[in-house]
């Protein structure tokens, strides 16, 4: 803070905040779930507004806050580039029969017995080869949340089961928006976000299998599965299924093992997953590609059109269509939209000096590094209530602590873990968050009935906190 700038008060600085939210909360309520397809977009781009006029009335002028914007916007650019590519390999590896295969042997593993544990694992594996836990809960959700009604089981604790099995799947998954976003808020990489995570991550699954499992064991069931039959003959009767196909995600697996980076190791499983479509999949290569001059041409048009652009495998209509669909690069837009417009917000915020004002006021609560990370976790999950959008619980926060983690010695993986760990997980517990809004209509279950059985989503961000205040797996800044 020069001395020709001023320092504001706390309301000031929480005024913009205040707007973003006030105007969050009635797109939700004109928009619904389409929310986050640009009003939400126009909220952050308003909210700007108003905070660079209060920027510029504490004597900071337009050049300082506009080289905040472009520094913040450059430091998601990562992330930009990585969405880029993961929606080119989920297109890829659709096409190549990768992502079907994996849902086939997963649904092969659901018995009447342990139904909820199953579902709850189903959805883990969709979520966590899609990257995706809306996707899966419209899909493969739908099937078991009928599977459920006719074997007996009370719905609410089914959707539970499968919104705590996609929310895991979504969280672990390298592939999924949320999991690209924290670390890039927190100022880590990838695949450091996603080893870090699973300290928590999975003993929070584990504790929701063991309370689903006994559940299951209380109930009578009589098995009714033509759902999951029918999804599975969908999959057999339009894709060679086979192992071999999931060598594939083993070698990127592998790659991400190595440490190989995010940009390498995606690309190379996006062209893998291009060369296995023209090796197992010319019905598919072929549909896709339309009318060509040879397999040549149609291999190579039909990579490109994974890679780039929508792609349905079932015709428009069928209750199965989103299963086999995805939406390439153009389908991260979107959310890359959406990044860039939170990160100019982000950025004259920090320029004009408003975040820091938030976050020392926040952060005097905060004496350990336990309720460091349990005032953080607080944050999403008040983002998520309020701003009623899991991006923004996880921007916000993100932005907020940084630094302070960075001061106390607290390496970045801390915060994005509990990022995640608080606000990815939450926003389905919420009826008038997009995610919560979403999920109860199309698994025709009221929020307010599923979310006492939502139990990974509820354990989560306690572990996290109990994490912190034992201090387990800390992880600190390393001297330079």
């Amino acid at each position: 803070m020069s001395s020709k700038t001023k320092s504001p008060s706390f309301f000031i600085a929480l005024l913009p905040i205040v707007v973003l939210v006030g105007l969050l909360v009635l797109n939700v309520k004109i928009y619904g779930e389409d929310a986050t397809y640009g009003s939400n977009q126009i909220a952050l781009i308003i909210a700007t507004a108003i905070a660079a006029v209060i920027g510029l009335r504490l004597g900071f002028t337009w050049k300082k806050l506009e080289k905040g914007i472009v520094k913040s916007i450059k430091s998601a650019l990562p992330a930009i580039l990585i969405l880029l590519l993961i929606g080119s390999l989920a297109g890829t590896w659709m096409i190549s029969g990768i992502v079907p295969t994996m849902i086939y042997y997963g649904l092969e593993i659901i018995n009447p017995s342990i139904f909820l544990v199953a579902a709850c694992i189903v959805s883990a594996i969709v979520a966590m080869a899609t990257g995706s836990s809306w996707s899966t809960i419209a899909t493969v959700g739908l099937a078991l949340i009928g599977v459920g009604e006719a074997l007996g089981f009370h719905l609410p604790m089914v959707a539970g089961a499968i919104i705590s099995g996609a929310y895991f799947g979504d969280k672990m998954s390298p592939l999924s928006d949320t999991t690209n976003l924290a670390p890039a808020m927190a100022g880590t990489d990838l695949f450091t976000h996603i080893r870090y995570m699973a300290l928590t991550t999975v003993p929070s699954i584990f504790l929701t299998l063991i309370i689903f499992l006994i559940l299951g064991f209380t109930i009578d069931t009589t098995t009714n599965a033509a759902s999951v039959e029918n999804i599975m003959n969908t999959i057999q009767g339009k894709f060679y299924v086979s192992p071999i196909l999931l060598l594939v995600p083993v070698i990127v697996v592998v790659l991400i093992i190595k440490k190989v980076s995010a940009v390498p190791a995606l690309l190379i499983g996006t062209l893998l997953g291009a060369f296995a479509a023209v090796l197992f999949q010319p019905d598919i290569i072929q549909q896709i590609a339309g009318e060509t001059s040879s397999y040549g041409m149609s291999s190579y048009k039909a990579s490109m059109n994974a890679m780039f652009g929508k792609i349905s495998i079932l015709e428009e209509g069928n209750s199965m269509e989103r299963l086999l669909k995805t939406r390439g690069m153009e389908g991260m837009m979107n959310t890359i939209w959406l990044i860039i417009c939170a990160m100019a917000f982000g950025g004259v915020m920090e320029a004009c000096g408003l975040l820091q004002k938030i976050t020392k006021s926040v952060v005097k609560m905060a004496k350990s590094t336990g309720s460091l990370i349990a005032t953080t976790a607080g944050t999403c999950v008040f983002f998520n209530a309020t701003a009623s959008d899991q991006y923004l619980a996880i921007v916000v926060p993100g932005r907020m602590f940084a630094d302070t983690y960075e001061e106390r010695g607290l390496a970045p993986q801390n915060l994005s873990r509990t990022l995640e760990d608080s606000g990815t997980v939450t926003s389905v517990l919420f009826p008038w968050n997009t995610c919560g809004a979403a999920q109860s209509s199309i698994l025709h279950v009221a929020t307010g009935e599923y979310w006492m059985y939502c139990f990974f989503n509820l354990i989560s961000p306690a572990m996290t906190m109990i994490f912190g205040y034992f201090n387990i797996k800390i992880a600190k800044l390393k001297s330079k």
